[in-house]
């Protein structure tokens, strides 16, 4: 019976907003994601200091920060209300009156990919529904999946962990950049030529990209590198008038000005990847994550 009553007192609504509290970690990016006054969420922190006995989050510069308490409660809480959305709505959601922000990570070549198609699917559908996009990663990214962060992840993971699921997007091959002045007479790249010349190198956070490095160790060869950087916008840039050598996912180049710069294959075997869209199973039940799920897949294809 004393749990019962304990169970009357909770108002589900303040769990919602601590919630986003303990997402945001701001009073007022919680209150504009909620689509409340400040002072509603700032009440609501009070009743739930009150009812829980702890702070929860304190003020740390211009932010706050989650005491230990919050932080053990931030994933269950996450995963309770998920719940409670599909027992309540399994089937009851509606595009284009839904008021939902989702967190989706994903790096600028996904971004270009993903976004263009996607916006334009929201703006039409679904103008309620907002996104806050990041780039991490692999590891970050797949980290942010599991532990709450991050809603969707957008990205090459070869191996996911179980408490993952994904959705194939599309398959993916590798090709190569160069400034057109720099080619041999035969118009062609081997893998001597490929091997002498200095590489530009995208990586995250030192994540890299081992499947260009995995192919060359199996030949038993090396690449150097000579500049890494985590910016795909930029990097074809720095091909230009250059002997540099760039080896990207193709889709990456396409819109490149080929006037000056060439794309060829790689002169050595790159097995393809598959591009994939990862969420937590535990999120299975939410139907607008499945359709925004849907959604992404669909602006790749018709984006």
């Amino acid at each position: 019976m004393h749990r019962m009553n304990d169970l009357r007192r909770i108002d589900l609504n303040l769990l919602v907003i601590l919630d986003a509290l303990l997402n945001e970690q701001h009073v007022t990016r919680a209150a504009e994601r909620l689509h409340l006054s400040q002072p509603a969420v700032s009440h609501a922190l009070a009743r739930l200091r009150d009812m829980l006995g702890d702070p929860l989050l304190v003020r740390a510069g211009a932010g706050l920060v989650a005491t230990p308490r919050a932080l053990e409660l931030a994933a269950p809480l996450r995963e309770a209300l998920s719940k409670v959305q599909a027992l309540l709505a399994p089937n009851a959601f509606d595009p284009a009156s839904a008021k939902r922000r989702f967190r989706l990570a994903m790096s600028d070549y996904g971004a270009a990919l993903v976004l263009p198609g996607l916006i334009r699917t929201l703006r039409r559908e679904a103008p309620g529904i907002d996104l806050q996009i990041s780039h991490a990663s692999r590891e970050g990214m797949l980290e942010g999946v599991l532990n709450g962060d991050i809603d969707l992840a957008a990205g090459v993971f070869p191996e996911l962990p179980n408490e993952l699921r994904s959705t194939p997007l599309f398959e993916e091959r590798f090709a190569c950049l160069v400034d057109r002045d720099s080619l041999p007479a035969s118009g062609t790249l081997d893998l001597p030529s490929y091997l002498a010349r200095p590489h530009v190198l995208l990586e995250m956070r030192g994540s890299g990209t081992p499947e260009i490095e995995r192919a060359l160790t199996t030949l038993g060869e090396r690449r150097h590198v000579t500049v890494s950087l985590p910016h795909w916008s930029v990097a074809p840039q720095l091909i230009r008038a250059t002997d540099l050598i760039l080896t990207v996912a193709a889709r990456g180049l396409q819109g490149i000005d080929q006037s000056q710069l060439v794309i060829l294959p790689p002169p050595f075997h790159i097995p393809p990847f598959t591009f994939v869209l990862a969420w937590h199973g535990r999120r299975g039940g939410d139907p607008a994550l499945n359709w925004l799920n849907r959604q992404v897949g669909q602006a790749i294809v018709h984006g």
